[in-house]
């Protein structure tokens, strides 16, 4: 159990202290480890442990005399950066006692990451809806929108996050991209992915597939040389519809990364990715039924 409750929409802060023997040699006291971690953060650090809001792993307060304890956790709020305002509202699906599903909209991010924390689904949520056990199932990049759920109590959340995992929910999404007469659709895409560690597109490589799509037209436009696309991912690699689309040589319009990288402002809102998760199937682990999730959600080129 955390020792420290979600804050303004917010989870505490989690740290291991180190075991290594270098670091048993060199910290003696769990402050100087928890300052060294955040040194431009000292002062508000010092304010934090005068409060009592620096904890270890069994909920007890650390301060200046509290020893290192290798392998041990400390817990702590760490004030939010300073972020720009997504100007988009969240549009409620659907809600019971268990779940809440949601249209989320392009440029904001499911859950706090980097530059995006409070300005995230799960935070916006938590504090606007008063529902600090709220949770996704599940997520979206924060350039895609479209159908997400998320699951109000801790209770089921691990029933629905499984289905997930287990790859026994039907996503369908819906992308605007060039049309290619030529290109044969229906048909099924698959290729590995492999997303490296601080970089931030993924990569199509050599080797045993890992990631599989089904791709299928639904509109075509030749006046404006555009098509609408169905993609329905069968496994939930990053960015997997957007690497697929681009290799069918097809890029989703407004797509930054693929095939080739240009910047954004993350203040530009103009140009979202045209492309929506469009609904979610699935069997409702606690009831048994089926259950399907939708949203009518226009992409705006089309």
């Amino acid at each position: 159990m955390v020792p420290l409750p979600v804050r303004d929409g917010l989870n505490p802060t989690r740290l291991v202290l180190p075991h290594d023997d270098a670091s048993v040699a060199r910290w003696t006291r769990t402050l100087d480890y928890v300052l060294h971690r955040f040194p431009d953060d000292a002062a508000r650090l010092h304010e934090k442990v005068a409060a009592g809001e620096v904890v270890d792993g069994r909920g007890r307060p650390v301060d200046a005399r509290t020893a290192y304890e290798p392998r041990g956790f400390v817990f702590l709020y760490r004030d939010p950066p300073v972020e720009p305002e997504v100007p988009f509202e969240i549009r409620v699906l659907h809600r019971d006692r268990d779940l809440l599903v949601v249209d989320k909209p392009h440029f904001l991010a499911t859950i706090p990451r980097g530059a995006y924390v409070a300005r995230s689904v799960l935070v916006r949520l938590r504090r606007e809806l008063d529902l600090p056990q709220l949770s996704p199932a599940h997520r979206l990049d924060r350039v895609t929108a479209g159908v997400l759920l998320l699951t109000l109590r801790r209770e089921v959340r691990g029933a629905y996050q499984e289905l997930f995992a287990r790859r026994e929910v039907r996503k369908t999404y819906e992308a605007v991209a060039p049309l290619d007469p030529a290109l044969e659709l229906p048909r099924t895409v698959r290729s590995r992915i492999v997303k490296r560690r601080g970089v931030m597109r993924a990569e199509e490589v050599d080797g045993e597939p890992n990631a599989e799509s089904r791709v299928d037209v639904l509109e075509t436009d030749a006046a404006r040389g555009l098509a609408r696309y169905r993609l329905e991912p069968h496994t939930g690699r990053t960015h997997q519809l957007r690497l697929h689309m681009s290799g069918l040589g097809v890029p989703i319009v407004h797509d930054n990364f693929y095939p080739d990288p240009y910047d954004v402002a993350h203040d530009d809102y103009a140009r979202p990715l045209q492309l929506v998760s469009r609904s979610i199937d699935l069997t409702d682990p606690l009831s048994g039924r089926p259950r399907r999730f939708e949203t009518d959600r226009a992409l705006d080129v089309w």
